[in-house]
C-alpha cells in the first residue's frame, strides 16, 4: 500500500472513530456535555444532559446565555477554574436549582458531576468534558430509609422487651437496647451465629434444634431457655419468633422477642413443693408474680405488634408499591413522550393512596381517636342511599333486601363513618357468602337496660336505633365470636385481612355513645348489630340530609388565611384557592397565622391545619381570631388530632374536613362555607 492509501485509511479510521464516540455519548445513559474555549461554548450536549436542564438549544451558546441561572450558583466561576487550572472538578450531590423549558420557576435537584479540562496534542486546554447524574431519587431514597430505620430503632427501643431480627436464613443482624443492657455483652458481639454464645452451655443444643425447625418449617418460634445475665448469672427467659412473609408467601425476616421469667419458673418451683412450704413462700412471692404478670402482658402487646407487621405493614406496602410503581411510570413515560397513557397510571396511583388513607382511619377508628363530625341522621333514608352501592359491592351472586322499620327515631353520628362501617359489614357478609346468599340490612327502634358491654364498659340505659347487617353464610364459632371485635385479629391469611373491619365498627359505635354486637351460628350465617343512641334534638339543629355539593365557580375576591405546617399541603391548598380569585395569605404556624390576621384586619375565611408547630394549634388559633371577630367562618383540616375528638363541632360553629382530602372536595368546602350568610354552620 502506498503512502498515500496509508493516510487515507488512517483519517477514515479516525473519522470513523470520532462517529462512534459521538453516536456511544449521544445515547449514553449519565448527562454528557462538551464546552469548547474559555467562554464555555457549548460544543455538544446528549438527550440525557437535555432532559436534566430543560429542553432548550445550547450548542453554539455558552453557559451563562443558554443557563442564566447557573450564572447566580457560581458553576461559571468553577468552569473558569478548571479552564485556567486544568485540574478536574468533582461535585457529588450537589443541590442544582434548574428551570426546565417553558417554566419561570426554578426546581431543585441532587447532581453527580465533573468537569474534565480537554487537551489538544500539544497539550493546551481546549474545552471541558462534563458528564453529570441526576442523584434526586437516589438521595431521597437514602434519606427515608435511614428516616424509617431512625424510626423502627426508636420504637423497639422504647419497649422493655429485648427485641431483635434476623434475615430469612436465620442470620441476626439486629438488637435493640434492651438485649444489650441486659447481657452486658457489647453492641454487635452476638451478630450472625454468635448469639448462642450466651445461652447456657446446656440449653444450646435444645435451643439450636428449635430454632432450626422454626427455619426449616416456617413455624413460630418458642422456646424457654437460660439466657447469661449482665451479672454473670443465667436467668430464664421466653424466646418468641415470627415470621414476615412477602405477597408470594416467602419468608422475608423473622421477628424476635426475648421476654425474662426467671420470676414465673421460681413460682412454678413453689409450687411444686409441699403445701406447708407453699404458704411459707407465698407471702414472699406475691410481688414476683405480680411482676411477673406484667412481663406476660408485655408479651403479648409484642405478639400484637407481630400481627401488625404482618398484616397492616404488607397493606401498606402494596399501597406504597402502588404509588411509587405508577408515578415511576409516569415519570418514563413523561420522559419518552407517550403521555397519552399517563391519566391511567394517576389513577392507579390515587387509588392506591385513598385505600392507605382508609387503612389510616380503621386504625383511628378502632383506637376511638377518630375526629368526627356528628349531625342528625335518618336511618333508613341513609340506608335507602346505599342501596346501590353496596349491590354492586356485594356482586350479582348475593340477593340484597332491606327490612326498615317505619318511624325509626333519628340518630347522631358522622354520617360518612357510618357508611363506612355498613359497606365494611356487607363486604364481610359478602366474603362469608362465596357461593352466594342474601344479604339483609335491617332497621329497628331499641330501648336497652344499663349494659355490661365489655369488662370496664358499661352503656347506660335508654333508647337506641339499630342497624344490624344479616347474612346467611358460613356463620362463626363462639370462639371467632368471641374476639371479633379484637383489633388485629383474623381468620384470612396474611395480606387478606389486617383484623380492623370489626374492630373499625365497634370503635365507631362505641365513640358515638352506642355499642356493636354479633349473633352468629356455624353453618346458619351472622348478623353484626350497630346500636346508636336516640337523638332527642329539634328540627333545627341539623339537616337530615346533606345538601348536594357546590359548582366550582370563582369568587368573588374573598380574603383567606392559609395555616398549614406543611409546606406541600400549604402549596397546593393557596395555589388551588389563587387559581378561583381568592386572595389567599399563607402562615406555617400558629403565631405566624395569628401575626396575618392581626395585619389584615378583614378576612373572609381561616382555613387551618389543627396540630401546628410552636405552641399554638389551629383549634386555639381559631378560638383567639372568633373572641374578636366572632361572624369569622372556620374550616380545620386534621389527619388525627385528640382536640377534634373533644370539640362539639356543630356547637362551636366549626367545620372539619380529614386529611388526605381531594382538592375538589376541599375547594366545595371553601365555597359551600363562605356562601352561607354569618360564621360556618
Amino acid at each position: 500500500m502506498t503512502d498515500q492509501g496509508v493516510a487515507a485509511a488512517a483519517a477514515d479510521a479516525s473519522r470513523y472513530g470520532l462517529h462512534e464516540l459521538e453516536r456511544l455519548f449521544r445515547d449514553a445513559p449519565a448527562a454528557v456535555a462538551w464546552l469548547g474555549g474559555p467562554r464555555h461554548q457549548f460544543l455538544f450536549a446528549n438527550e440525557a444532559y437535555l432532559r436534566l436542564v430543560g429542553e432548550r438549544e445550547l450548542v453554539g451558546r455558552t453557559v451563562g446565555e443558554a443557563l442564566p441561572e447557573m450564572l447566580d450558583q457560581g458553576f461559571v466561576r468553577i468552569l473558569d477554574t478548571v479552564y485556567a487550572s486544568g485540574k478536574a472538578f468533582v461535585g457529588n450531590e450537589v443541590a442544582v436549582q434548574l428551570r426546565p423549558a417553558g417554566s419561570t420557576l426554578l426546581q431543585q435537584r441532587i447532581v453527580d458531576f465533573v468537569f474534565q479540562p480537554v487537551r489538544d496534542d500539544a497539550d493546551r486546554i481546549t474545552g471541558i468534558f462534563i458528564q453529570a447524574t441526576d442523584a434526586t431519587q437516589r438521595v431521597t431514597a437514602q434519606e427515608a430509609l435511614r428516616e424509617s430505620e431512625a424510626k423502627f430503632r426508636a420504637i423497639t427501643n422504647s419497649i422493655d422487651q429485648m427485641i431483635w431480627a434476623t434475615r430469612a436464613d436465620g442470620f441476626h443482624d439486629y438488637y435493640n437496647d434492651r438485649w444489650y443492657e441486659y447481657t452486658g455483652v457489647p453492641y454487635a458481639s452476638t451478630d450472625g451465629q454468635a448469639w448462642s454464645g450466651v445461652f447456657h452451655p446446656e440449653d444450646q443444643k435444645r435451643a439450636w434444634a428449635v430454632w432450626r425447625h422454626s427455619l426449616a418449617t416456617g413455624e413460630p418460634y418458642h422456646i424457654e431457655y437460660r439466657l447469661r445475665h449482665r451479672s454473670g448469672a443465667y436467668r430464664w427467659v421466653l424466646g418468641r419468633a415470627q415470621p414476615l412473609r412477602d405477597a408470594s408467601g416467602a419468608i422475608v425476616r423473622w421477628f424476635g422477642t426475648c421476654t425474662d421469667i426467671q420470676d414465673i419458673v421460681d413460682a412454678r418451683e413453689v409450687l411444686s413443693r409441699s403445701r406447708e412450704e407453699l404458704e411459707r413462700q407465698v407471702q414472699l412471692r406475691t410481688e414476683q408474680l405480680l411482676h411477673a404478670e406484667e412481663q406476660l402482658r408485655q408479651a403479648h402487646k409484642m405478639e400484637a405488634i407481630g400481627q401488625l407487621t404482618g398484616g397492616i405493614a404488607h397493606d401498606f406496602n402494596n399501597m406504597l408499591q402502588g404509588i411509587v410503581g405508577a408515578l415511576d411510570v409516569i415519570r418514563k413515560l413523561e420522559a419518552t413522550g407517550r403521555t397519552a397513557n399517563i391519566p391511567r397510571f394517576v389513577d392507579m396511583a390515587m387509588n392506591s393512596a385513598q385505600r392507605a388513607a382508609a387503612m389510616t382511619h380503621r386504625l383511628l377508628a378502632f383506637a376511638r381517636q377518630q375526629p368526627l363530625a356528628p349531625q342528625p341522621v335518618d336511618l333508613n333514608a341513609l340506608v335507602q342511599s346505599l342501596r346501590e352501592l353496596v349491590r354492586r359491592t356485594c356482586g350479582e351472586s348475593i340477593t340484597l333486601e332491606t327490612e326498615l322499620a317505619p318511624g325509626i327515631w333519628p340518630t347522631r353520628c358522622d354520617p360518612n363513618q357510618l357508611e363506612s362501617a355498613i359497606l365494611n359489614l356487607a363486604i364481610n357478609a359478602r366474603d362469608a357468602m362465596p357461593e352466594g346468599g342474601k344479604l339483609t340490612l335491617r332497621t329497628a327502634n331499641e330501648t336497652l337496660p344499663r349494659t355490661q358491654v365489655g369488662p370496664n364498659d358499661v352503656l347506660e340505659a335508654g333508647d337506641f336505633v339499630r342497624l344490624a347487617v344479616g347474612d346467611t353464610g358460613t356463620g362463626m364459632p363462639p370462639d371467632v365470636i368471641e374476639r371479633a371485635f379484637d383489633p388485629f385479629f383474623t381468620t384470612k391469611p396474611i395480606g387478606q385481612g389486617t383484623g380492623l373491619g370489626l374492630s373499625m365498627v365497634y370503635g365507631f359505635a362505641r365513640q358515638s355513645g352506642g355499642f356493636a354486637r354479633i349473633a352468629s351460628r356455624l353453618g346458619e350465617g351472622t348478623a353484626v348489630s350497630i346500636l346508636l343512641p336516640r337523638y332527642e334534638g329539634g328540627a333545627d339543629d341539623g339537616p337530615l340530609v346533606q345538601p348536594a355539593p357546590l359548582e366550582l365557580a370563582r369568587s368573588r375576591g374573598e380574603t383567606i388565611v392559609v395555616v398549614e405546617d406543611d409546606e406541600v399541603v400549604r402549596t397546593l391548598a393557596v395555589e388551588t384557592l389563587a387559581g378561583l380569585g381568592y386572595a389567599v395569605h399563607a402562615a406555617a404556624t400558629g403565631a405566624e397565622g395569628a401575626q396575618l390576621l392581626n395585619e389584615l384586619g378583614a378576612v373572609d375565611l381561616l382555613l387551618t391545619d389543627i396540630g401546628l408547630p410552636g405552641g399554638v394549634s389551629g383549634k386555639q388559633l381559631a378560638d383567639a381570631a372568633r373572641a374578636t371577630r366572632p361572624d369569622l367562618k372556620v374550616i380545620l383540616i386534621t389527619g388525627y388530632a385528640q382536640e377534634a375528638t373533644d370539640v362539639d363541632l356543630a356547637a362551636q360553629k366549626l367545620e372539619l374536613l380529614r386529611k388526605p382530602v381531594l382538592i375538589d372536595v376541599l375547594l366545595r368546602k371553601v365555597q359551600e362555607v363562605l356562601k352561607r350568610g354569618g360564621a360556618a354552620t
